[in-house]
């Protein structure tokens, strides 16, 4: 499908999670130029961060670099960059660095939690969506079996040992059992 130009199309993935990935698989070896731009050099495998967070992995076992992934796929350049806007009408992605033309653009930033407008919570009670989150849980988590292993009070080492999950899906009841 070469454009009205006769050059090669033009693809810009953003975001190299699970939906970047699987769209620039699909292109992977086609007459396409894709670009992925993702703010981290490389795939975090969400999946798994609660076995981070409980100190079953460490978190080198849930990322994979990026460019290692897509090495053997000449048409798929890999950029590290933060995307500050897009020019709908330049068909223009914008980061810090550099700007990116694109034919085709796909959006694959993925999600984030969110504490409905109370973001000082984040101090009490980390997502698990990012590797730094993973391991200041395994932190908090280790360090209140090192407080209730020494010689304090029942109550206190009952709550040293009360954790509270928010969130029943697949990562919160992994979460709990693991820690369990």
């Amino acid at each position: 499908m070469p454009c009205e130009s006769g050059r090669r199309p033009r693809v810009v993935i953003v975001g190299a999670g699970f939906g970047g990935l699987a769209a620039a698989k699909r292109f992977a070896d086609q007459p396409i130029d894709v670009t992925m731009i993702d703010q981290r050099n490389y795939h975090l495998f969400q999946p798994l961060l609660y076995q981070v967070a409980t100190a079953a992995l460490s978190p080198a076992d849930v990322a994979w670099p990026i460019r290692s992934i897509f090495a053997k796929n000449s048409n798929i350049r890999v950029v590290l960059g933060r995307v500050t806007g897009i020019d709908l009408q330049k068909r223009e992605v914008k980061s810090d660095s550099l700007s990116l033309k694109y034919d085709h653009l796909i959006l694959a930033t993925g999600s984030y939690h969110s504490y409905f407008g109370h973001n000082e919570w984040a101090v009490h009670a980390p997502g698990l969506k990012r590797i730094i989150d993973a391991t200041e849980i395994r932190k908090r988590v280790l360090l209140a079996f090192e407080l209730a292993e020494v010689g304090m009070s029942e109550e206190e080492r009952r709550r040293q040992l009360t954790f509270v999950i928010i969130g029943g899906g697949p990562t919160g009841v992994e979460m709990a059992g693991a820690i369990a």
